[in-house]
């Protein structure tokens, strides 16, 4: 490939992950996801509440331990993840009442987490489900993200430690959590203190000025473009999730086997969380329903002076990425409500559809949860969905809220509904758009559960 063509479509393609990172949210709340797709399992019900224990005690029963176990996931993150930026030596987890700083420091410095990261003790409550004089939490205790509108709307129950609480409600709150800032500002050109420290390098993609855009990179994994694309732009390469999930996988094995459920649960959601990130398809392919070659055309008419496609490709991505979430947060909402009243009403009344598709097992009966998982089976599922989804959104989404370029999802106005203002075009247009989301949902529900799955093996 010419440097100039190479160059050009290495600016085309940081044009749409610019963008694209700006909507890194995927699933807009996973805990409302995890619910139906976790209750599904009767081995997980099974298990007994938890206690609630605060980090720091976990910390001071477990610290020594600690050391080499992190020693060892280092390693198998600098064997297993391509490009990882290893962790400098100063940050490794020592338990040593010498070392600056705080127990619960030394450790956010070990996963290299947002210092700010609130790390609360607290439970999210599903739409509908009231706080009947439990003692709530401010939102603002929960996340350190300074512009979150969505989760405002939540309710959060405030815990104290030795309360017992139920495995599924730790589980689907934790699977929430890494998008409550866990992840911000970690690059060295955020222009944080942190991200200085962390050695985790510039940021790949996005713009580092942006606070949840600086999250992107270690929540989307693009682990099958073309060779040809990532010759274009290697920075595609710089995507972290795997790292994420092994790290907290481990971590929840190691609270579990060493009498530390609520924690060892904890660190499962968080786990869960990425793992869920890649069943969403703008998080696993660079442009849906744009093929190689017709990147490369688009590429050469910018190169030529014709930039109205590549400025329409660039916001058509970030759109139709936000679209999907807006009406996925606003039908899973619905039917958390529907399915609340019908907790006061009759006993078996039926689930609503985008529950059954997250609680549904059918195609559970073989599969099985391994880090490999990620590259061969989750993001190429969610890839292999992508161009589907994407026509599926061309044909029944208002063609300003997908293709306009003059028009920025949730800024060119405040943003709507989807939910509500689609289901007024008509049932055949709801109808169309949730069996798209379903298959979807379907295989968010399938993963998680294989994941837990794999914790709750007797080889415990």
């Amino acid at each position: 490939m010419p440097p100039p063509v190479r160059l050009a479509l290495n600016t085309l393609l940081m044009s749409v992950m610019a963008l694209a990172a700006t909507s890194a949210w995927s699933w807009s709340n996973h805990a409302q996801g995890s619910w139906p797709a976790l209750a599904a399992m009767p081995e997980l019900a099974r298990e007994a509440p938890v206690k609630v224990e605060s980090l720091e005690t976990f910390l001071s029963a477990q610290g020594d331990k600690l050391a080499a176990l992190l020693a060892q996931e280092e390693q198998w993150a600098r064997q297993h993840v391509p490009t990882y930026p290893p962790l400098p030596d100063a940050l490794r987890w020592r338990n040593d009442a010498a070392a600056p700083g705080t127990p619960r420091d030394r450790f956010v410095a070990a996963l290299r987490l947002n210092p700010a990261s609130r790390l609360s003790l607290f439970m999210q409550l599903p739409p509908g489900v009231a706080a009947l004089g439990r003692p709530t939490l401010p939102w603002q205790q929960v996340t350190s993200l300074e512009r979150d509108e969505k989760i405002k709307k939540q309710l959060f129950l405030a815990l104290r430690e030795g309360q017992e609480v139920a495995v599924l409600d730790v589980l689907a709150t934790a699977s929430d959590e890494p998008d409550y800032g866990l992840d911000i500002g970690l690059w060295q050109d955020n222009q944080t203190a942190h991200g200085q420290r962390y050695a985790m390098g510039k940021q790949p993609f996005g713009n580092p000025a942006l606070e949840f855009a600086t999250q992107a990179p270690l929540h989307m994994g693009f682990f099958h473009e073309s060779a040809i694309i990532y010759k274009a732009a290697p920075f595609l390469q710089r995507t972290y999730p795997e790292y994420r999930v092994h790290l907290y996988a481990t971590l929840a094995r190691f609270a579990l086997d060493n009498g530390h459920p609520y924690w060892g649960w904890r660190f499962a959601g968080w786990a869960l969380h990425y793992l869920q990130d890649l069943t969403q398809p703008y998080h696993a392919r660079v442009l849906p329903g744009v093929g190689v070659a017709s990147m490369l055309w688009i590429n050469a008419l910018d190169i030529v002076g014709f930039g109205g496609a590549k400025t329409r490709a660039v916001t058509r991505v970030s759109n139709r990425h936000l679209v999907i979430e807006n009406y996925q947060l606003n039908r899973l909402t619905q039917a958390s409500l529907a399915r609340a009243g019908q907790a006061t009403g009759a006993a078996d009344a039926p689930m609503p559809a985008l529950m059954r598709a997250l609680a549904d097992t059918a195609g559970d009966a073989g599969l099985v949860y391994s880090p490999a998982a990620i590259r061969s089976v989750i993001t190429r599922d969610a890839v292999a969905r992508a161009d589907t989804l994407d026509a599926a959104l061309e044909r029944h989404v208002p063609a300003r809220f997908i293709s306009d370029p003059g028009y920025t999802f949730g800024e060119t106005e405040p943003e709507p509904d989807l939910a509500l203002l689609l289901a007024a075009q008509g049932e055949a247009v709801t109808r169309a758009l949730d069996a798209s989301l379903a298959e979807l949902l379907g295989a968010f529900g399938r993963h998680s559960r294989a994941f837990v799955r794999s914790l709750l093996k007797p080889a415990r």
